[in-house]
């Protein structure tokens, strides 16, 4: 799928415009063309952190699920949020990581972009950089981050080996990776999901099977991996993403029970220190 990247930028580019004129950007990480609620993007922020960030940050949010609610962040920690979007988590994380630590936000698309550099204005937050690049290839330092999040992103590219891989270069040794993301359960899905374009800007025709996910952070170097569900998907709910990306609804049969938003963490391990006279084993 050679075009997912230009297919990803247009969908979100447009839903950065729909939330900058006041409107829910409906077509991320769930339906691709109804509004919401839908059953992934919905209820995943509390009243408290919908207050604390812009209404616009709020509408433009297309995760899958809260990192930041779940990260552990303490005071002075610099964190990495890949496939920031709005900025609705690059804020929260600012806030829980306070003036002493950093949050940055890497994104591809330039609305997106303009987007979460105005709701970073709106908040009066300093401490956030808002990066311009790919995930396949951020533009930071080797160990510069404390803690990388993401929400619902790391599907939406055709190369998560990579992606691994530089997570793992920009985390300090005993930095962490807490991110939200669709996951597969079982066997291969039915061919017209995994084709559908739609569906993968949609975060779910892109999905890793949870065993292949776990062995990807761990070929990347990644320790304590941990995959926890915390939403699964019905076949009613796979009915109303299908029907949004016109593929039969029959198909929702064969893959109700199969999709779940997760929450993934990781740690890239401390490099044992060499010992006075010689390295140790």
């Amino acid at each position: 799928m050679e075009n997912i990247k230009e297919v990803v930028q247009q969908k979100y580019g447009e839903a950065a415009t729909r939330a900058r004129q006041g409107q829910s950007a409906t077509c991320g990480c769930g339906t691709g063309t109804a509004c919401c609620p839908d059953p992934i993007t919905s209820n995943l922020y509390d009243e408290a952190q919908a207050g604390a960030v812009p209404v616009a940050a709020m509408l433009a949010s297309l995760g899958c699920g809260n990192p930041t609610a779940l990260a552990e962040l303490k005071p002075g920690e610099t964190v990495l949020d890949l496939g920031s979007g709005g900025g609705i988590d690059v804020l929260l994380s600012a806030r829980r990581v306070g003036p002493t630590g950093l949050a940055y936000g890497l994104d591809m698309t330039d609305e997106m972009l303009t987007l979460a550099r105005e709701n970073q204005e709106k908040a009066g937050l300093l401490n956030v950089e808002f990066l311009k690049g790919e995930i396949e290839a951020i533009p930071l330092p080797n160990e510069s981050v404390d803690v990388i999040i993401s929400n619902c992103v790391i599907n939406l590219s055709a190369d998560k080996d990579r992606v691994l891989a530089e997570a793992f270069r920009v985390l300090r040794p005993g930095g962490r990776l807490a991110i939200s993301d669709i996951v597969l359960r079982g066997d291969e899905i039915p061919a017209a999901v995994r084709e559908s374009m739609e569906l993968w800007v949609g975060c779910v025709a892109g999905a890793l099977e949870e065993c292949e996910y776990e062995r990807k952070l761990t070929s990347a170097g990644f320790a304590d991996v941990h995959i926890e569900p915390t939403r699964i998907y019905t076949a009613a709910d796979a009915g109303s993403v299908l029907s949004d990306a016109r593929i039969d609804a029959a198909v929702a049969d064969q893959i109700g029970g199969r999709f779940m938003s997760a929450f993934i963490r990781a740690r890239r391990p401390v490099e044992r220190a060499c010992c006075a006279t010689s390295c140790c084993a």
